[in-house]
């Protein structure tokens, strides 16, 4: 029993934390925009990260369920199973005034917050947490961070991995001893704020075989997406304390509180070229965390490339310069 552990002898537990905690999985039909929830298991925690109760559910999927083969879920289990709008008001009691905790939280955040959306109704999640973000911060001695190897770092047997509600109790239980660890050690946790999307269209979903999956099968269900060229010139970097230009590249990296597919249409809009990587003309690179050590982060500063918050390139978005011209269509080859 560590310090922590023991009401006689307890440091005081940092003001600052959370009050609240729901521990979240969820197994969906792929990674994708438009893929769906088929099941979602919420842990809810105390303030010290103590076990109050645990809550499960399949949800249809009103498609094909995707990776069969991970997550076990198929057509005939799913048929039955209530659509998310049905679920979503207990599911809701469940996260209200807690922080969402979920292994690689921008991803399960972001299926909620579509399946929300798709059912007009908001998301209660205002902050999230990401344990692998924690695991950096705690400075884990962890050989990789996926959840088994979180799980076995605190001696936490899984079960039945990529089952919603195992997965949930696993990292339920990872997570109590890294957050006394946190406290004990004066860590500020990696908390960031939740954004409810309101903004929703549906694209129709077409089965396609013979491209790669978003999950890395052999069989797609799923069309990739691509976005048309940028029609304007890069006009170079990004300079402080003026406006972003049409044009400009741009690249994203890490966890951000907005959508990211969202907040890259949302560059489009404007103008801007979202690049997939870092090089020599990126104009800029948006991320929350410039102390990581991602490829992008580490390029970026090796090419001096300027690097903003997810804040300051929203407020950017706001007003974007236009730019001197667009990109000359290509003439038609005479061969």
């Amino acid at each position: 029993m560590t310090m922590l552990d023991d009401p006689q002898t307890a440091a005081p537990w940092p003001a600052a934390y959370p009050q609240g905690y729901a521990v979240v999985d969820v197994e969906t039909t792929g990674l994708a925009r438009d893929d769906r929830i088929v099941s979602a298991a919420v842990y809810r925690l105390d303030a010290r990260g103590n076990v109050e109760d645990h809550w499960y559910t399949l949800v249809n999927p009103e498609r094909d369920p995707g990776p069969v083969w991970i997550h076990g879920l198929t057509s005939d289990v799913l048929e039955g199973a209530p659509l998310f709008p049905e679920v979503a008001g207990e599911l809701s009691e469940r996260l209200a005034d807690r922080v969402l905790v979920a292994h690689n939280a921008a991803f399960d955040w972001s299926m909620l917050a579509r399946e929300y959306a798709r059912a007009s109704v908001t998301a209660p999640v205002r902050q999230r947490l990401c344990t692998i973000a924690l695991a950096k911060e705690l400075r884990l001695p962890l050989a990789n961070h996926k959840l088994a190897s979180l799980a076995e770092h605190f001696g936490v047997v899984q079960q039945r991995a990529h089952h919603a509600l195992d997965d949930a109790r696993v990292l339920a239980e990872a997570f109590r001893p890294s957050l006394h660890a946190a406290a004990r050690d004066g860590v500020r946790l990696p908390l960031l704020e939740c954004r409810p999307l309101t903004e929703w269209s549906h694209s129709p979903v077409t089965p396609r075989t013979g491209s790669v999956s978003s999950y890395g099968g052999q069989n797609s269900w799923r069309p990739s997406r691509k976005r048309p060229a940028c029609p304007y010139p890069n006009p170079g970097r990004y300079e402080k304390d003026k406006p972003l230009m049409q044009g400009m590249r741009v690249a994203f990296s890490g966890d951000t509180s907005v959508d990211r597919e969202l907040l890259e249409d949302r560059a489009v809009e404007a103008g801007l070229h979202v690049a997939t990587s870092v090089s020599r003309l990126t104009s800029l690179l948006v991320t929350n965390d410039p102390d990581s050590a991602t490829s992008k982060t580490v390029k970026a500063k090796s090419f001096g490339t300027p690097i903003v918050d997810e804040s300051a390139f929203t407020h950017l978005l706001r007003d974007v310069a236009p730019a001197v011209a667009k990109v000359p269509a290509p003439t038609p080859s005479s061969e």
